[in-house]
């Protein structure tokens, strides 16, 4: 069996924490086995070790995930990256062709699609193994998970069983997210709830790729992805798709797709130096700020502060926040790279002198900014600790705690760190975007040697 783990999001629905790039899953809010903070990401991806499926499995992703996936699961796990986002389906379509022009893996061969973000025990992807089995068993083009419901939840789809079978059911139709009461009359008639996961043999949609003109071989594939249809899996295929069976999953399964469901699984109820007093009953603090939160007297909420807003929300409606943050339409003030992260301090508009913004950078020992160049802005670097090196201009200089980088516009750089270092990064201009970024080179190897070092 091959697996391929979905890691998608837009982060909007544990905002302020979670972001365009620092989507749900890789929020550290989990205690894991050692004691230590742990992602739903690196969770998931711990529990496919356990059980002998992590080395089948290639991550499919967007290229602005890619950096935290590698720095949170490591170097060697697999990715598809999307050149666009563009939903499930083109996303699964794209690994599939990657699965069988890449890696060389036959059409017969069985493939689990799963989310990054479950939360469950070992015994759940077991019983996705079993996924194998009942897909030879009942001859039918897909076999799904479903879950056995414990409440009558409006959160969730349902899979409507048709004929009950020894070790499986044979599906008859879907119910996206009823009422309670349509809910509890669905479970009454044996519905499941659907986890979004499921498996076919790797032909199935290599055929219906077939069917609708896209070649077969990753490369080709990847420059039409454009042209691939913008829509879910469930809804391309899955709907279209008479021959379906679901295997039902009697275990734990939760979805942490919303802060009151989130802090359930929090070990403390304050993660910061907070104060929280003790007639706060459960009332879950998250501050990820310099500066200290106080909750009074506040029961069944959730405060949450971040580097993109705060958050104070009753637990039960959590679930709408969704509905109001669209308001919030700005850049991220967190990320995670391949070299560290950066957290936005200030971002100013001024009517006359552009704009200004100054962020905390850090820069994990042996990795390096890219050699690059802007034409639109100037920065300056001051370091606060640690040591490293810089190249302007093809010069290299020695750099540490209190140096003062000065790099006009037009004037090629790049910064490597030698221990781990942070440092303040002030960026002025007209444009302060991506768009403004001229990479020169990825890679410090390639841009030695510019000649002797000197201490800048």
């Amino acid at each position: 069996m091959e697996v391929i783990l979905l890691s998608g999001g837009s982060g909007q629905r544990l905002w302020p924490l979670s972001n365009d790039s620092r989507s749900k899953q890789f929020l550290k809010v989990l205690e894991g086995q050692s004691g230590c903070a742990e992602s739903m990401a690196q969770r998931v991806w711990r529990q496919l070790g356990e059980v002998g499926l992590q080395e089948q499995t290639v991550i499919a992703t967007s290229e602005k995930q890619v950096d935290i996936l590698k720095n949170q699961l490591g170097r060697q796990a697999l990715i598809v990256v999307e050149p666009e986002r563009r939903d499930t389906f083109p996303a699964i379509a794209l690994t599939a062709v990657y699965l069988f022009s890449v890696k060389r893996i036959n059409p017969d061969e069985v493939v689990a699609v799963l989310p990054i973000d479950s939360y469950v025990e070992n015994d759940f992807y077991e019983s996705v193994k079993k996924l194998e089995s009942v897909l030879k068993q009942s001859g039918a083009s897909i076999a799904l998970m479903g879950v056995r419901p414990n409440n009558p939840s409006a959160r969730f789809g349902y899979i409507i069983p048709k004929n009950k079978k020894k070790n499986h059911i044979q599906v008859s139709h879907f119910v996206e997210k009823p009422s309670e009461e349509y809910a509890q009359g669905l479970i009454d008639e044996g519905a499941l709830w659907n986890c979004g996961v499921f498996a076919f043999h790797l032909g199935f949609i290599l055929s219906i790729l077939e069917k609708m003109g896209f070649p077969l071989n990753y490369a080709d594939l990847l420059s039409l992805y454009g042209k691939l249809p913008k829509i879910s899996f469930d809804f391309e295929v899955v709907e279209r798709t008479n021959d379906i069976v679901a295997l039902p999953y009697e275990g734990m399964w939760r979805d942490l797709g919303v802060w009151s469901a989130l802090t359930e699984q929090m070990p403390e109820q304050v993660k910061g130096s907070d104060i929280l007093s003790p007639d706060s009953m459960n009332t879950h603090i998250i501050n990820e700020l310099d500066i200290p939160v106080a909750v009074l007297g506040i029961s069944n909420a959730v405060v949450v502060s971040g580097p993109d807003g705060i958050l104070v929300s009753d637990k039960e409606i959590s679930s709408d926040l969704k509905k109001f943050i669209f308001q919030f339409n700005k850049r991220p003030m967190y990320e995670e790279r391949s070299w560290g992260w950066y957290k936005i301090l200030d971002h100013t508009v001024y009517p006359k002198d552009g704009e200004v913004i100054t962020r905390r950078m850090a820069i994990r020992a042996d990795r390096c900014l890219s050699y690059q160049k802007h034409e639109q802005r100037n920065e300056t670097w001051t370091i606060l600790t640690g040591e490293g090196s810089v190249i302007l201009n093809d010069q290299v200089f020695d750099v540490a705690a209190g140096s003062i980088i000065e790099i006009p516009a037009g004037t090629k750089h790049a910064l490597k760190a030698s221990t781990d270092m942070e440092l303040i990064e002030v960026q002025q201009g007209s444009v302060l975007s991506e768009d403004d970024v001229c990479h020169i080179s990825m890679k410090w190897e390639e841009l030695l040697p510019f000649g002797s070092s000197a201490v800048l």
